[in-house]
């Protein structure tokens, strides 16, 4: 069965936009639910990316307490993938020299999703779109692409699933 590889936008962007944890409650329950199940799971830098801060939000309380800690995965065994990632990226003439630094900054967790999902053959939900024409910023898609890795949107992880909240 297929896993799917959660983007930290796809966390981010349902607290403060489409699902708050007061009015869809039923959203962050099915993702406990997805996770118990061992359907989902995001990575240990997303959890990083979210709690990294000095004032905890409802998604970073929800993070540390309500979720299994085994939903954010260590990536320490995807150095590998991460090079051959890193090596593209750095070979690549399209993307502006600041595009790979950022994209390769060390607590960025987006390159480490896509080394995760390659080395253990997930499906990447994010919100991100494909921007072929973009030279000043890479988003997941592109390395995606390239790697060919799927990736898709939290509504279409959903459906494939046969999941309602």
């Amino acid at each position: 069965m297929k896993k799917y590889l959660l983007d930290s936008n796809v966390l981010i962007q349902a607290h403060r936009m489409y699902y708050p944890f007061d009015v869809v409650p039923g959203f962050w329950n099915k993702l406990i639910d997805l996770s118990d199940r061992e359907l989902i799971c995001s990575i240990d830098k997303v959890k990083k990316e979210i709690c990294n801060t000095s004032t905890p939000d409802k998604l970073a309380l929800w993070c540390v307490n309500d979720i299994k800690s085994d939903f954010f995965v260590n990536t320490s065994s995807c150095v590998d993938k991460y090079a051959e990632i890193a090596l593209w990226v750095q070979s690549n003439q399209h993307f502006k020299q600041n595009a790979k630094d950022e994209f390769l900054a060390t607590d960025l967790a987006d390159p480490w999703l896509i080394a995760y999902a390659m080395k253990h053959n997930c499906v990447m939900v994010t919100h991100e779109v494909s921007q072929p024409n973009r030279k000043n910023k890479i988003k997941i898609p592109e390395p995606c692409i390239h790697f060919k890795i799927q990736y898709i949107s939290t509504i279409q992880m959903f459906r494939e699933l046969g999941e309602t909240f």
